[in-house]
């Protein structure tokens, strides 16, 4: 699929333009979530040195200027553009790549076909990120949050059928091992949880796929104290509780909601979470 036709931002705003040194200003809010490292020519420089496949062939100032261009491409919404500008960069591009392919697939991407297909791309990209950095931890989140995804578009019970379970499990484990505060980890690590226990119960989630209750609402409740703004912290959160207690805890999900919807977004991906908090409500 040709990224020229993939959809535009439907909410551009000038506060998601983080041009020159408001990136770097802003790095540690917009990414306090999923703790990437802000990609200078220090950063560049010692991660090539540790991997050498990493090496996009460019002077490490000029990667991380082509790094943070890709980036800035994102926070301001231009999914494709990131997505390109990543992938030009080789393996060091992943991360970037990946995040955007993925925050695109899932909120901007109306054909069912075409999600599924951007959401194995960045999963077979984030797999040969892993076989050369190891200790990137977003190598293993953006790999289980395209898997996650597709399990969702293919249904639970598919995905658990084909294995995909221990697969997003192992990699979300290894992003919290190496990331401990990597809240969407969390945030991901306690929808997993969710999604198990109410597709298959707790007694089989818990013997075959190490999943439960507890540790979804553990999850959940870590990524809040993260992220204690966070839209997408509440909105999981909320559907976890859904699944999990239907309508006994209703009225708690929808406090969630409400509060994900008067969230104030930093960047494109923050105001799509918002979206579907405010769409959600008004279904």
């Amino acid at each position: 699929m040709a990224r020229s036709t993939w959809k535009k931002f439907p909410y551009p705003d000038k506060a998601y333009d983080y041009a020159g040194a408001a990136l770097k200003k802003n790095w540690a809010a917009l990414h306090r979530g999923d703790c990437e490292p802000f990609p200078d020519e220090a950063w560049v420089k010692t991660a090539v040195a540790a991997h050498p496949k990493l090496d996009s062939g460019l002077a490490p100032a000029k990667a991380a200027e082509a790094l943070q261009a890709a980036w800035r491409a994102y926070h301001a919404g231009d999914f494709a553009g990131a997505v390109e500008q990543g992938e030009a960069l080789g393996p060091l591009g992943s991360n970037v790549a990946n995040k955007a392919a993925n925050i695109y697939a899932t909120y901007l991407e109306t054909d069912d076909n075409r999600q599924l297909d951007i959401f194995q791309q960045s999963a077979a990209r984030a797999e040969k990120l892993q076989a050369i950095a190891r200790d990137f931890p977003n190598a293993f989140y953006f790999h289980a949050s395209a898997l996650g995804r597709y399990g969702q578009g293919i249904s639970v019970a598919k995905a658990l059928a084909m294995g995909l379970g221990g697969k997003i499990k192992a990699s979300l484990d290894k992003a919290l091992a190496l990331a401990p505060d990597h809240a969407e980890a969390h945030i991901a690590l306690g929808a997993y949880n969710a999604e198990v226990v109410a597709k298959v119960g707790g007694l089989v989630a818990g013997l075959t796929y190490g999943a439960s209750k507890d540790a979804a609402m553990k999850h959940f409740e870590a990524a809040r104290k993260l992220t204690p703004d966070s839209a997408i912290a509440r909105i999981e959160h909320a559907n976890g509780l859904v699944g999990l207690y239907g309508k006994a805890k209703l009225d708690a999900a929808t406090k969630l909601y409400r509060e994900a919807a008067s969230s104030r977004p930093h960047d494109a991906m923050e105001r799509l979470d918002q979206q579907s908090a405010i769409d959600e409500l008004e279904d």
